[in-house]
């Protein structure tokens, strides 16, 4: 045999090797390509912009003990859209993504795995033992943060935080000026049939330019609620537990200890605080005292932020004017309870985060997390399990 031929029949060998080697590459990058999870899209990254969601300071690959989810359970006791559980694996490439109807099927499809996205509760948590991230479609979490095992095991907990901000900013603002405007009185009235110009006292009607609006909790929620009354002329303050940064719209902000002085300035009192051990029965007696009897109190953060009975006293008794209330202590409030027939008092049923936008934003936010959390980025409104929020 010629070293020629033995040459030619060598670079045959070397091509088919090569051929082999580019067939097994070509099967091995589509793999790897499906588990690469894709970049956020252009509606969540304008989403997240528009509410000023915060990231983590890291990302959660740096966690200790993180590791790319293979199964993550999604808790939805509604039905979910036709293509809601699709557009959740599409985010998440080779992950395992079901849904639990309720918490019975919760409590099965947990146990091996990796995040739970949805809600959370104790008997949950306690089944899914692997679980390294919970994301719960609620802004308050402070029934999740009592949760022992939250923090013996570390679970990164995220949360909805100003996803809703922007409805319950508006449904503060039409309790705020159903209020001021003698509502209260005058639909009741309608249903009788009942005329009553003739024994109204209009003095009690009121404009709200130039007023002075407190809100305590200058968060999501409470910085939506500042923008809409800066927009109605009125002149805005608040208190803050995270610091005294302000946006432009606001003209002061004071620490939590600040309340008592600040309370005496407004002529409107929201209550749009997360409900920690600091805020429990924040507003009672002694501070309603504290508030002009020509006040409003509005309460759209939490019901046990109110000492219920001294907040009765104080609407019967003329110590405040009139009160605008979307959540109550207890809750649901019973149909004898005293608070339902307090003076110039409007309640809602805890239905301030709802609207025609339906919960398009939560899915989004949601979506994207599990996006971050199976690519080890940073995540959105983590919760700091200390403070409670």
């Amino acid at each position: 045999m010629s070293a020629h031929s033995s040459r030619s029949k060598l670079q045959q060998a070397f091509i088919a090797w090569a051929v082999v080697l580019a067939m097994m590459s070509s099967a091995v990058v589509p793999a790897r390509a499906k588990e690469t999870a894709p970049p956020v899209d252009a509606d969540t990254a304008k989403l997240v912009a528009e509410l000023g969601l915060i990231e983590a300071d890291k990302p959660i690959r740096e966690m200790q003990g993180w590791k790319r989810p293979r199964k993550v359970v999604v808790l939805s006791p509604a039905p979910m859209l036709a293509d809601q559980l699709e557009r959740y694996r599409e985010v998440a490439p080779g992950v395992q993504v079901v849904q639990a109807k309720d918490s019975a099927e919760a409590l099965i499809a947990v146990k091996d795995a990796d995040a739970l996205i949805g809600a959370c509760n104790p008997e949950v948590v306690a089944a899914g033992r692997q679980l390294k991230w919970i994301h719960t479609f609620f802004a308050g979490v402070e029934g999740c943060v009592k949760i022992p095992a939250i923090r013996e095991r570390g679970i990164v907990l995220t949360n909805s935080q100003r996803i809703m901000g922007p409805v319950m900013a508006e449904h503060t603002i039409a309790l705020m000026l159903a209020l001021s405007r003698g509502l209260a009185a005058f639909i009741p009235a309608q249903k009788n049939g009942a005329w009553r110009e003739d024994n109204f006292d209009f003095s009690k009607l009121r404009v709200t330019s130039g007023k002075t609006i407190l809100i305590a909790g200058l968060g999501g929620i409470g910085t939506e609620i500042a923008k809409r009354a800066h927009a109605l002329g009125m002149k805005v303050i608040a208190t803050r537990a995270s610091g005294r940064d302000k946006p432009e719209f606001v003209s002061y902000v004071g620490t939590p200890s600040e309340l008592d002085t600040l309370l005496k300035q407004a002529d409107v009192v929201v209550n749009s605080t997360p409900l920690t051990e600091q805020t429990r029965g924040l507003f009672n007696a002694r501070t309603f005292a504290l508030m002009k009897p020509t006040a409003y109190f509005i309460n759209v953060g939490r019901g046990a932020s109110v000492v219920t009975d001294d907040l009765v006293a104080a609407l019967n008794k003329g110590v405040i004017s009139g009160a605008g209330l979307d959540v109550t202590d207890p809750e649901p409030l019973p149909p004898e309870h005293p608070l339902w027939r307090a003076a110039n008092t409007i309640i809602t049923p805890h239905i301030a985060p709802y609207s025609d936008l339906g919960l398009v934003a939560n899915f989004q936010v949601g979506r994207e997390n599990l996006r971050r959390y199976a690519a080890g980025e940073k995540m959105l409104s983590v919760v700091d399990t200390a403070r409670g929020y």
